[in-house]
């Protein structure tokens, strides 16, 4: 029962806990952070990519397969009965980059602060995913991480909140010249 009350939590990014998941099997725990990725229902506060993404992404992949095995062939991805266009899958494709590299790039400035391998991964994943638990340093909190480590964390948090895009729009100098 635990187990899955610990799911729920996870997928949803409400960030309850009733057991410690560090304990459990490593295997486990990260397929949760991992699952975490994929977030909830585009236009809730849940964290990760979300669903609508994702499913995209998916329908985005298979497709390039099809593409592959008839070049010529034309092949529209579909959400029910609508047909998205090529721009609409740009800028999904371009989030999953924008996403998977910010993840990477905070990662290892977590590292860089002192963080093991795990603690990083964890730490990032809670932050940006709003997960709650984590693995490592970050077990139960954060307050065996560095002050830099938490600065680190903050700026995990405001993209992952934010939405990727809102957070990195402040850092182009055109925002704040028109």
């Amino acid at each position: 029962m635990n187990a899955s009350f610990e799911t729920v939590s996870i997928v949803t990014s409400t960030g309850f806990g009733v057991a410690d998941f560090s304990t459990w099997p490593l295997f486990l725990p990260v397929l949760m952070i991992f699952i975490s990725f994929v977030g909830g229902c585009g236009g809730s506060t849940a964290g990760g990519m979300k669903v609508m993404r994702m499913m995209v992404l998916a329908k985005l992949g298979f497709r390039e397969v099809r593409c592959l095995q008839h070049p010529r062939g034309q092949f529209p991805v579909r959400v029910g009965e609508r047909v998205l266009g090529e721009r609409t899958l740009q800028s999904i494709a371009g989030f999953f980059a924008v996403y998977v590299l910010t993840f990477g790039l905070l990662m290892l400035c977590m590292m860089a602060t002192g963080a093991d391998q795990v603690t990083a991964f964890s730490a990032i994943a809670t932050c940006m995913n709003n997960l709650g638990p984590g693995l490592g340093e970050v077990t139960v909190d954060f307050i065996g991480v560095s002050p830099l480590g938490k600065l680190v964390s903050v700026i995990a948090m405001l993209a992952g909140r934010l939405e990727i895009y809102t957070v990195l729009v402040l850092f182009y100098p055109g925002f704040w010249h028109d």
